[in-house]
């Protein structure tokens, strides 16, 4: 049964990720071939309908992974050089151990001149464990895509501030701990316990209300972000370098 909380929730982050790769489907023409890296379940799959759909993924997690194309490691798939008009590979970067090596092998499988179209978290919590192994500011999401050979076209936050601290205070609503002891008990310890029993309500409806917010207006002049989502190219004149 669905909680009135759940109810209400809008994971703002899920909602602009989507529109990012919408954008990136849209931008493929049909018969276009498209690399999913990291594809996991698979659920984008349908947007790229009208163009040609392929995927790899390592398939060691526990999940209900899709169709996958090539069950491969990222630093290592098998395909020919020059093989996409388009890659998408959202929410995977970092989860490898060698993310530019990752990368260079995306770039490698690229045609010159086409993109890739990536997001990367950096406040998150762990997940994956134990394939979750790097967080990227701006700065460093920026080099490591240089590195490999990218130049960045475009470059933004998934959310905004409010989607931020709408994800900070549902953390919290879960996991405020209620015992005495998970503060050091005594008197200081049931007070906290006994403000927390207030707190977690209170701040289950404020992530309601923030993550709602950051729907109607994505504000990124001021706070931080959760993830970062970037287009960038092969260059065009890579082939002369060859």
């Amino acid at each position: 049964m669905i909680s009135l909380a759940q109810r209400f929730y809008i994971n703002s982050s899920r909602v602009y990720l989507e529109r990012f790769v919408r954008q990136a489907a849209d931008s493929l023409p049909p018969g276009g071939l498209i690399l999913d890296a990291g594809a996991g379940d698979c659920p984008y799959q349908p947007l790229f309908n009208h163009a040609r759909y392929e995927s790899a993924d390592f398939c060691e997690e526990d999940l209900n992974y899709g169709k996958i194309t090539y069950v491969c490691d990222l630093t290592s798939i098998p395909v020919e050089d020059e093989r996409y008009d388009l890659v998408l590979c959202t929410q995977v970067i970092c989860e490898l151990p060698d993310p530019l090596a990752a990368l260079k092998e995306l770039y490698r499988v690229l045609k010159p001149g086409k993109e890739l179209w990536i997001s990367a978290p950096v406040f998150y919590k762990q997940l994956s464990i134990p394939y979750d192994f790097h967080r990227f500011p701006e700065a460093g999401f920026r080099q490591i895509l240089d590195k490999a050979g990218f130049q960045v076209r475009h470059f933004e936050w998934m959310e905004g501030y409010s989607g931020t601290l709408s994800y900070k205070l549902k953390e919290a609503a879960k996991t405020l701990p209620l015992s005495p002891k998970e503060y050091g008990g005594g008197p200081i310890g049931w007070a906290a316990a006994l403000l927390a029993v207030i707190l977690k309500p209170t701040f289950g409806m404020l992530s309601i209300l923030y993550g709602r917010l950051d729907m109607r207006f994505k504000n990124t002049q001021a706070g931080f972000c959760k993830n970062y989502m970037a287009v960038a190219v092969k260059p065009a004149s890579d082939y002369l370098r060859k």
